[in-house]
């Protein structure tokens, strides 16, 4: 992706670019957070819903949005990796924003923890584990789906994936 293609694809000059952006690592992050509240809002709800509906419930509607944001950045976020140079600005500037997948996993962990005090998740779930889990399943389905032209429905996915994540381990010894 060169600034020239964006240029294009925008309607407007690859200087008029440069007069709202210092670099291309400026304007993907910008092109990636216009993709954000796709997921930041599901997220900021799931805070709102522990002790309501079920964990289940909560968790897909969440994972949802991520997977929403991850479908339209997926492809972007692969294409770094072409530009280690690109790749390396666009980390810097994450870190220096406080921003990337870490914020995800944490909202995720802090919900999952907050229903395991009320006892509707077992305390034998990992919080951090489950939530990196539903953030790596969802892109990695995302990317599978990219990557081979395979749009499968995602609902079936989401709830096997969450079912999985957040299922209790004496429920495994029943089985």
């Amino acid at each position: 992706m060169t600034t020239k293609q964006i240029a294009a694809e925008a309607g407007c000059s690859e200087a008029a670019l440069y007069v709202h952006f210092a670099g291309r690592s400026q304007l993907l992050l910008a092109v990636l957070e216009e993709s954000l509240p796709d997921m930041l809002v599901p997220l900021r709800v799931l805070e709102d819903a522990v002790g309501r509906r079920t964990p289940e419930q909560n968790l897909r509607k969440a994972l949802r949005g991520i997977f929403a944001f991850q479908e339209r950045v997926t492809p972007t976020i692969c294409a770094l990796f072409a530009e280690p140079a690109l790749l390396l600005a666009y980390r810097k500037s994450l870190l220096a924003q406080n921003k990337g997948p870490r914020g995800g996993i944490a909202r995720l962990r802090k919900y999952i923890a907050a229903e395991q005090k009320l006892g509707r998740i077992s305390e034998q779930v990992s919080a951090q584990s489950a939530a990196e889990a539903l953030m790596a399943g969802s892109f990695f389905r995302s990317f599978t789906g990219h990557f081979l032209g395979q749009g499968e429905p995602f609902e079936p996915f989401a709830r096997l994936l969450v079912a999985t994540v957040i299922r209790r381990t004496d429920e495994h010894s029943k089985r």
